[in-house]
C-alpha cells in the first residue's frame, strides 16, 4: 500500500487531503459553476464532500493513485483537487487524470499545471502505459485542458455512475507523452 505523496509545481502544492480541507472542498463543489460543469446534485452535502475526500484517500492506499488537494504555493489557499482517479467498473477506461478547481482560479492555468504533474506521476511513478480523461462533451474548458496535456478523444460511452449522458473518453499513451516532453522517461 502507498500513501499520497506531496508534490510541487511552479505555483501549486499537490498534497494529501486533510480533515480541515472539508469546508473548502465543499465550498468549491457547491459553486454554481462547478455544479453545472460536473453535474453536482443540488442535495450534495458536507457529508458527501467528506465521502469524496475519504474515497480519494482510500484510492492512494488501494491503487497507488488518487487525487491531491491543490493549494497555491504563495498563499496556501485551497483551490481545488486534481490527480489520478480510478473506478471499479468494467466500463471505466483505466486510470484517469482529472481536475476540479474553484471558479475564482479558472483561466489561471492551474488545471493544466496540476494535470501535467499528474500525467508525469501516472507514467513515471505509477507505471501506467495509458492515461485517460473522462469528460462530458459540454465541458469545453476541460476538453481544452485535456488537449493541452496531449490527450486525444478516443471513445464515447455512458458510464454507470452517470447514466443520463455519454462521456467522451480522452486517451494519452506513454510513448506519445514521452515523445512530446523532452524530460520524460
Amino acid at each position: 500500500m502507498s500513501a499520497c505523496p506531496t508534490l510541487t509545481t511552479d505555483r501549486l502544492v499537490l498534497r494529501p487531503f486533510r480533515p480541515e480541507d472539508l469546508d473548502a472542498l465543499f465550498a468549491v463543489m457547491t459553486t454554481d459553476q462547478v455544479r453545472a460543469a460536473l453535474h453536482v446534485p443540488d442535495d450534495f452535502t458536507r457529508r458527501d464532500a467528506w465521502g469524496t475526500m475519504t474515497s480519494l484517500a482510500g484510492l492512494w492506499m488501494l491503487r497507488r493513485v488518487g487525487q491531491w488537494a491543490l493549494e497555491e504555493r504563495g498563499s496556501g489557499r485551497f483551490v481545488g483537487r486534481a490527480g489520478l482517479f480510478w473506478r471499479a467498473e468494467p466500463e471505466w477506461p483505466g486510470v484517469e487524470v482529472g481536475w476540479m478547481l474553484h471558479p475564482d482560479v479558472w483561466g489561471s492555468g492551474y488545471a493544466t499545471e496540476a494535470g501535467a504533474r499528474a500525467v508525469r506521476y501516472g507514467f513515471e511513478e505509477a507505471g501506467e502505459d495509458t492515461l485517460y480523461s473522462v469528460i462530458l462533451p459540454e465541458n469545453t474548458r476541460s476538453e481544452a485542458v485535456a488537449r493541452r496535456l496531449g490527450f486525444a478523444p478516443f471513445d464515447q460511452r455512458v458510464l454507470p455512475h452517470f447514466p443520463s449522458a455519454a462521456h467522451v473518453i480522452w486517451r494519452l499513451e506513454r510513448a506519445t507523452w514521452a515523445a512530446a516532453v523532452p524530460t520524460a522517461g
